[in-house]
């Protein structure tokens, strides 16, 4: 069995979701500690200008070191109302956009309490739209213990996997000689960010990466997970 992990994010990347879909399963990081500045609580959409973060404003002061699934969200700014406007403006004039929108307008007219649970929340919504069934599961359920490496193959071993695939970031700190030793598979991921269509731009050479899942899905609708996927219409 393959497994990936994966801290739970904002609106993530292509790469993402990409990994889960070449996962047997995929455990939630939740229980690991949080990393401000990073895009736990944060992403990039494309914009008539660029591109722009949306961040979600979470209560910091005096928490110290949080986990994850203990970060409070911070609702008295106007952040999902912003974010909801940032989206239309950015991706209104999209077809696509108008059929996963609703989704996520619901999604801000709530008042979220804690972060791991808004961003799994829309993760799920996303891989149902992109067609990914692989199961998912929470660290914070399976009473890891360990650190960094070890961690990571204490988890693979409660989930029962033999191979564990890995972002190629991993290449910088993952010890690989202990997956060897606990006699598990360790695979880094191979994902070549596609080029597709963008809003406000005609040229292929505009096209601007790394953005928010959403900007392919807002954008290419249903060929998104062939898209992600590498797959040729």
């Amino acid at each position: 069995m393959i497994l990936s992990v994966h801290q739970p994010q904002y609106i993530p990347w292509l790469g993402y979701f990409h990994k889960i879909a070449h996962s047997d399963a995929f455990v939630f990081l939740d229980n690991v500690q949080f990393k401000a500045r990073e895009f736990q609580n944060r992403n990039k959409i494309r914009t008539k200008d660029g591109w722009a973060w949306l961040t979600v404003p979470v209560i910091s002061k005096g928490k110290g070191r949080q986990k994850i699934n203990d970060v409070l969200i911070d609702n008295d700014f106007p952040w999902r109302r912003q974010h909801a406007k940032a989206l239309e403006a950015s991706y209104g004039g999209s077809e696509p956009f108008h059929e996963y929108f609703p989704f996520f307008e619901e999604v801000f007219s709530r008042e979220w309490e804690k972060l791991s649970d808004l961003n799994m929340k829309i993760i799920d919504y996303i891989l149902k739209q992109l067609a990914i069934s692989t199961p998912v599961f929470l660290e914070s359920k399976l009473a890891v213990s360990s650190k960094s490496t070890e961690r990571i193959i204490e988890i693979c071993k409660k989930m029962k996997a033999d191979n564990y695939l890995s972002g190629i970031g991993g290449r910088e700190y993952l010890k690989e000689e202990k997956f060897k030793e606990a006699g598990i598979t360790l695979i880094y991921q191979d994902f070549t960010h596609p080029v597709y269509h963008q809003h406000f731009i005609n040229k292929e050479s505009d096209f601007i990466p790394y953005m928010s899942v959403l900007d392919l899905l807002f954008n290419e609708g249903p060929r998104s997970r062939d898209i992600l996927l590498g797959k040729k219409a």
